[in-house]
């Protein structure tokens, strides 16, 4: 029974690309910079896969912990991300064997005025905000006109996305994702955005606050994925986290919401120790959305620690013919001026009863040498992108 469990630490980088001065990025090291600004910091679990030993991290990296002492369990390297980009969408697709040569459209200015005013007349509503901002700031700068309007706050980030923030009380959750799906068909061609996201708040004025009820509304991959050649082929896709909402879908056979990076880590236990033949896709959420956006190092750093105290549950539960990954999709440098996403280098740490032990796969030259190495290990032919790595690690 052959399995492949993938599991995203959403924006855990490991170092500027060599383009990252094109996308203002020079210089991100997410958690090689976290490692050094933090005290006693160490990923005792990460560091027995080799994240300490990937080529020219060791320099930017710092830890507690002997690793001349740690005998390693696992493979271990850096991939590229070959696509244009550096946001959620472009990431997780190339993970999956889809390389974009365009990134998604960005309005840093807001959205087209014509634009707008056509969304408003679908919806029957005006609208707050059309610019730039972070979430929980528009929240509590526009939540009370809101409040007594009823108009949808729409915002934007350096990401491509099309935000609507809406308090539960003020326009039902079920209507604010009407007006997602609205905005969703209206987003195409030069505005075909990554993402529209719903984001309902509750509380009062001077205390809004975001509830867990999120949903994204992603466009469509325009080819298949692994996920699609998985699934077609009678093997199971399962989902954790915002991966449905990514793919909008297209080749998941069961998935699952998750409300922060412990219930995802739950989830994907529970998923492992059933019985099925397949691909679980993970990702952890919290890593990006709670602290390299806010640049909180130190939470980001726990939630680091916590994740790694939690992977020897991970596998622990893993059968025989498990193989576990576990990477990220960019960057996003907590230790920064921006709250962006940073166009970095992300792990590949690879384990599992038969995979290799301390063996380096160097640097790779796309995300997508995951989906190929998977497609491989079914024995699955396809027309993905990138290289499989499955010589090297079994």
């Amino acid at each position: 029974m052959k399995r492949f469990i993938v599991i995203v630490m959403d924006s855990a980088g490991i170092g500027e690309l060599p383009d990252s001065r094109e996308y203002g990025d020079e210089g991100s090291n997410t958690i090689g910079h976290i490692s050094r600004l933090v005290k006693d910091f160490s990923l005792p679990n990460l560091e027995r896969l080799g994240l300490a030993n990937i080529d020219g991290f060791s320099g930017t990296y710092r830890t507690t912990t002997d690793l001349k002492s740690l005998e390693l369990t696992g493979s271990y390297g850096k991939m590229a991300e070959k696509s244009a980009g550096k946001d959620t969408t472009t990431g997780h697709w190339e993970l999956a064997g889809i390389i974009l040569d365009k990134p998604f459209p960005l309005f840093p200015n807001g959205f087209p005025d014509d634009l707008v005013k056509e969304f408003e007349r679908r919806i029957g509503r005006k609208t707050l905000g059309n610019k730039p901002a972070s979430g929980t700031v528009i929240i509590q700068e526009l939540g009370d006109e809101h409040v007594k309007t009823g108009f949808p706050i729409i915002y934007t980030s350096a990401d491509s996305v099309f935000q609507v923030a809406a308090h539960e009380d003020v326009i039902p959750v079920e209507e604010q994702y009407r007006i997602c799906r609205t905005a969703r068909e209206m987003l195409t061609g030069d505005y075909g955005v990554g993402r529209v996201i719903a984001r309902p708040f509750t509380g009062k004025s001077g205390n809004y606050t975001r509830t867990d009820r999120r949903k994204d509304f992603s466009i469509r991959p325009p080819e298949k994925t692994v996920l699609n050649y998985l699934s077609e082929n009678g093997y199971e896709v399962r989902a954790v986290g915002k991966i449905e909402d990514i793919f909008s879908g297209s080749g998941i056979t069961r998935s699952v919401k998750t409300h922060s990076n412990a219930d995802g880590i739950d989830r994907t236990i529970e998923w492992i120790r059933e019985e099925y033949e397949g691909m679980l896709f993970t990702n952890l959420v919290d890593f990006d959305m709670k602290y390299g956006h806010r640049n909180d190092v130190e939470g980001y750093a726990k939630a680091l620690a916590e994740f790694d105290r939690r992977l020897p549950e991970i596998t622990g539960h893993l059968k025989d013919e498990d193989i576990l990954i576990i990477t990220a999709d960019h960057g996003c440098d907590p230790s920064t001026t921006s709250t962006d996403h940073s166009r970095e280098y992300v792990p590949l740490l690879v384990t599992g009863k038969h995979v290799r032990k301390g063996v380096n796969m160097h640097v790779r030259n796309s995300f997508a040498d995951v989906a190929k190495t998977i497609a491989e290990y079914f024995g699955i032919e396809n027309s993905l992108s990138g290289e499989s790595f499955l010589n090297l690690i079994i």
